[in-house]
């Protein structure tokens, strides 16, 4: 059985998943020098969790003043719409 997070903290878990995916294609493109000696993977995992758990309290940090900037510069799907095709 799966824990589930309520969706009122749903910002959280976005954060979570957003970090641990932007660490990760980081130090991929970081470590690809050490592709042809061999130790890409071991360089990979191993800044990719240095850099993860820098960024992730970061990112719970931010998190509820992004969801509140966010709703501040959008609206409703009926709201006022901008053409900027023009």
């Amino acid at each position: 059985m799966m824990v589930r997070v309520p969706r009122h903290n749903s910002h959280y878990v976005y954060g979570a998943i957003q970090s641990n995916i932007t660490c990760s294609i980081t130090a991929a493109v970081a470590s690809l020098p050490f592709l042809a000696e061999g130790s890409f993977v071991l360089r990979w995992l191993s800044s990719w969790l240095c850099a993860w758990l820098v960024a992730l309290p970061i990112a719970l940090l931010a998190a509820p003043v992004m969801r509140r900037l966010t709703d501040l510069l959008t609206s409703e799907e009926s709201g006022v719409h901008v053409d900027t095709t023009k």
